[in-house]
């Protein structure tokens, strides 16, 4: 796994959480339906959701990649995957993090 993939995956998995938030069942969704959204409403929170969990995904993919504290501490961590092969060099979760969060890349580059 590179980089880019481990961030796609952290991005994949931000889709999904914002996704079972609204699922019918689930007690986020419960507690939004008791807010008794409108349309215009739901959208919002929806949006304002959505950014708030983009923000601290990427905080901590940034953090892991030395370009941001964590807690107040700033140093760069070695992510290795389950065989010991180093996943990410210094700097590329950061700008992988970018392209993903900030920049709207929807799918891995070659696919």
């Amino acid at each position: 796994m590179d980089a880019d993939t481990f961030v796609a995956n952290w991005y994949a998995e931000k889709e999904q959480l914002l996704a079972a938030a609204w699922t019918p069942g689930t007690a986020s969704a419960a507690r939004i339906a008791s807010m008794a959204l409108s349309p215009g409403q739901a959208q919002a929170l929806r949006d304002m959701l959505d950014v708030f969990v983009s923000d601290a995904m990427y905080t901590l993919l940034l953090g892991l990649d030395g370009s941001a504290s964590l807690g107040g501490d700033q140093r760069h961590y070695t992510l290795l995957d389950e065989d010991g092969s180093v996943v990410a060099e210094e700097g590329d979760l950061e700008a992988a993090a970018y392209a993903w969060f900030h920049e709207g890349r929807r799918s891995r580059p070659g696919s």
